[in-house]
């Protein structure tokens, strides 16, 4: 027991004595009659006090309900010798004592009683929390609350702290279980999407060192189907490099002001060569005033990118994507969005479309040259800005839209 709490029990204990030295000298009692009843009353109380703790030591594993019955029953056995004492030394009639005995033995059956009551009730609520205690090392579901579930104030906390801890750790289990089935997902898509360029440059290589292949335009065109696979693995292990740091929290940014305009403008840039060859036209609009923002140049040009790509890749020839920066409407932040014309994605797959290796039937198919890491590289670049990536069906395709804080000043 810490100091504190040893100087509390020696306060009471001394309030108690005053308190009872005060009653005796306004009953004008002596000094020697004090001293006896002081004497009767501290000595049964140590008395009682021993024998309590001795059989609190021996019933230590017994339950709540039997060790508040011996310390309900301690006060009592107190008074019951403090006042058989003081009877036979201030030669109280027999009568009356056996009325004190009667008093007492009722009061304190009805001590007892109450004692197991609360006890009882002290030992379903530790129960509970045994029981909450026990489902951690379990499946970690988390418990239904009761919320007429009684016990002291302190147990009902600590029941509903392990309540709230079996909740969150449940949703850590499934968001693990989710997170194991993306990856291996994802290993299996990008063993595939490793595999099926290799297996063909490897073929192409062989058929061209064979001399199968002689006639110069199939030459060429061989020549050009392999430089194409190889940017594709190149673009898939730049993404697999971008979305190891970012997991691993390795990402580190170089913030510099830039006007959005100027971002916007070197994305479409860079893309427009093969909007050209797909046959989708590219526009590009930035609201007066040109947002200014705070960013890592180099990620988030490659977040554009990744959006323009997908966008370019998806949207039917001879059709419009747009790419728009503004303020919003509180004007507190900056806006980019890109509109293309893929004819939308199915509401149910929106949630769930920057997840790792999500592949849906109007986001990605398994031919179309990714391994479903560009749209999470995205949106792990934007989070590391402290901004937010959404996407929403709008006419005949889909609007991703990127929210940047504004640069300070």
């Amino acid at each position: 027991m810490s100091g504190r709490r040893w100087f509390a029990l020696a306060g009471v204990a001394a309030a108690g004595v005053l308190a009872a030295a005060l009653l005796a000298a306004d009953a004008s009692m002596g000094a020697k009659d004090t001293g006896v009843l002081l004497g009767w009353a501290l000595g049964s109380a140590a008395v009682a006090a021993a024998v309590a703790a001795v059989l609190l030591r021996v019933l230590r594993h017994a339950t709540l309900a039997v060790q508040a019955s011996v310390a309900t029953l301690a006060p009592v056995l107190a008074l019951t010798v403090a006042l058989l004492g003081t009877a036979a030394t201030m030669f109280i009639s027999t009568h009356d004592l056996r009325a004190l005995l009667v008093v007492t033995v009722a009061a304190g059956t009805v001590g007892l009683v109450t004692a197991l009551a609360l006890g009882e009730r002290v030992a379903r609520a530790s129960q509970r929390l045994g029981h909450l205690a026990q489902r951690i090392g379990d499946d970690g579901a988390a418990a239904v609350p009761d919320e007429n579930a009684g016990g002291p104030s302190e147990l009902r906390r600590l029941s509903a702290e392990l309540e709230g801890a079996l909740a969150r750790l449940a949703e850590t289990r499934e968001q693990a279980a989710a997170a194991e089935d993306s990856r291996r997902q994802l290993v299996a898509w990008v063993s595939h999407d490793l595999r099926t360029p290799l297996s063909g440059i490897r073929a192409m290589v062989e058929a061209l060192e064979d001399g199968v292949v002689t006639d110069p335009d199939t030459v060429a065109r061989y020549y050009r189907t392999m430089g194409r696979e190889t940017d594709r693995l190149a673009g898939l292990v730049d993404d697999l490099f971008e979305l190891s740091r970012i997991q691993a929290g390795a990402l580190h940014l170089e913030l510099e002001k830039i006007a959005l305009d100027e971002l916007v403008s070197d994305a479409v840039a860079g893309v427009s060569v093969a909007a050209s060859t797909k046959g989708v036209h590219l526009r590009g609009d930035v609201a007066s005033p040109t947002p200014v923002v705070e960013l890592s140049i180099p990620e988030m040009a490659r977040v554009v990118r990744n959006l323009l790509d997908n966008a370019i890749r998806h949207t039917p020839r001879g059709g419009t994507v747009w790419v728009e920066a503004a303020l919003d409407d509180d004007r507190a932040a900056a806006l980019v969005s890109v509109r293309d014309g893929c004819g939308g994605i199915p509401d149910p797959d929106l949630p769930r479309v920057f997840e790792l290796a999500y592949r849906g039937d109007a986001a990605r198919t398994p031919g179309d040259g990714g391994a479903g890491l560009g749209l999470a590289v995205a949106r792990g670049l934007v989070e590391a800005h402290r901004g937010d990536i959404t996407v929403q069906n709008e006419g005949q395709g889909c609007r991703f839209t990127i929210r940047l804080p504004l640069a300070a000043g």
